[in-house]
């Protein structure tokens, strides 16, 4: 197949593992992180790292969606269905995340085929999520501690990598008290029901948001609420199906937003203490990632290389893109330059996609802060629906609160996330913590660099015995 099999030829391979090898001077080491989970997985599966010189690392990113989903997210998500007794429809991935309690979106749907009749509730088993009355007297906290916005009105950015920094045009973070709390609205959104008490809660596994819209024209009666994630590659199309909902008039259809944004995560991991001021964690570059270069471009990576001297090279999902890769970063260290590459240019420009910009700065704003896992709170890191479109917002419509909560103890997820740990460095990784029985998000999603590890290299550390 065209642009598959050409990328995957093992003599092309031998060939740049030898460019490689001739490349990378014998006197350094080179440690370059692949930000995007697709990356991780090609790497693993295709035996990458087997090709490379000893003095050649690589590092694992924090660049899968649902890895950096904390477990507060979850509990949200759950409480839409168990406690309000909405249709939550979700991808798949996302719903054997573990959340609060042993419990997981899988395992509440089926505490909830279980219940039938006990309408918002599902098993014994708690979330940490509050659920506020329709009036209740202090105002409704976004997920993740991000705040609205008013016609005309945006706050002062605080300091940001680059006013390029992967956020589209016309998108600015909201001021703060901003008339959306919920007891300013009279309840949860004009001319709106919520099904609470009325019907037993479902979530429903989908394939595509619009499978979400149709299960709303389907259900006219009951709320539905899209658990929407990803990166900037499938925030566009969450945009198109909020325009379409509001073209149908569908008004028991909203949107749990938690849409994250690049560019301020790997700002995350160039400013945390294991790069900056302790040095635990070292990174001479970037493999920069390639659906998400498709919509915002190669532009907004342009700050990193100048700010940081951190060369960034755009890179295909094959494993002869990944190699190209990486030879383009050692060249460029050992030149001592730091300038932004395009090797994925059969897909990826400088300027991006910009009517999917445009689209998603006109359904979407900045939330001023959004938890991730392993990364804590980061400012303007996220994206939640702009007022025009509230009527969608589900967080405006239920008032279902954050609340953050820690990691089970033994899961070393954050580091890994960080590039602090690799995954066999974790002590239950592989025994308690499998696929089949996930302790931590990064062993749940096939771009997880726990699960990578555990399907394609978990042995390549095991002595051979003869």
């Amino acid at each position: 197949m065209r642009f598959i099999d050409e990328f995957r030829d093992g003599d092309l391979a031998q060939g740049l593992a030898a460019a490689i090898r001739q490349a990378a001077r014998a006197d350094r080491d080179y440690h370059f992180m692949e930000f995007c989970g697709g990356h991780t997985h090609a790497i693993s599966r295709y035996g990458v790292t087997d090709l490379l010189p000893p003095n050649v690392r690589m590092i694992h990113g924090p660049g899968c969606p649902v890895c950096v989903l904390p477990i507060g997210q979850i509990d949200m998500a759950i409480a839409f269905a168990r406690d309000l007794g909405v249709i939550l429809c979700s991808y798949g991935d996302p719903m054997r995340v573990p959340a609060s309690g042993g419990l997981s979106l899988l395992k509440a749907k089926a505490g909830l085929s279980r219940s039938v009749g006990m309408a918002g509730r599902a098993g014994s088993h708690p979330v940490n999520v509050e659920v506020a009355s329709a009036t209740h007297e202090s105002p409704l906290p976004t997920c993740g501690g991000g705040v609205g916005g008013r016609d005309g009105e945006f706050a002062e950015p605080a300091p940001r990598p680059s006013s390029d920094s992967g956020v589209q045009a016309g998108m600015r973070p909201a001021r703060e008290g901003n008339g959306h709390d919920l007891h300013d609205r009279g309840g949860p959104g004009k001319g709106m029901t919520v099904s609470r008490g009325e019907h037993r809660g479902e979530i429903r596994m989908i394939y595509s948001g619009a499978d979400a819209l149709a299960i709303a024209q389907q259900n006219p009666d009951r709320e539905v609420v899209f658990f929407a994630i990803g990166f900037e590659t499938t925030t566009p199309p969450t945009a198109v199906l909020i325009k379409q909902a509001q073209t149908l008039g569908l008004r028991n259809f909203s949107v749990f937003c938690c849409h994250v944004l690049t560019p301020s995560a790997i700002a995350s991991i160039l400013e945390s203490p294991e790069v900056r001021q302790w040095g635990s964690v070292r990174i001479d570059g970037f493999i920069g990632p390639a659906h998400v270069s498709t919509i915002i471009g190669t532009r907004p990576y342009e700050f990193f290389a100048e700010e940081y001297r951190k060369p960034v090279v755009i890179a295909g999902f094959e494993p002869l893109d990944v190699m190209q890769s990486i030879l383009m970063l050692i060249r460029q260290v050992n030149a001592g330059r730091a300038v932004v590459e395009n090797e994925f240019t059969r897909a990826v420009t400088r300027d991006g996609n910009r009517k999917a910009q445009r689209l998603v700065a006109e359904v979407f704003e900045l939330r001023r802060s959004f938890a991730w896992r392993g990364l804590g709170e980061l400012p303007y890191s996220a994206l939640r629906i702009r007022k025009e479109f509230a009527d969608f917002d589900a967080e405006r419509r239920f008032a279902v609160r954050y609340r953050a909560v820690a990691d089970h103890p033994a899961c070393e997820c954050g580091a890994i996330l960080r590039g602090v740990k690799r995954p066999q460095e974790c002590r239950i990784f592989g025994s308690v913590c499998t696929p089949e029985n996930p302790i931590g998000s990064c062993m749940v999603s096939s771009e997880g660099a726990c699960a990578a590890h555990y399907s394609y290299g978990r042995f390549t550390d095991l002595a051979v015995v003869s």
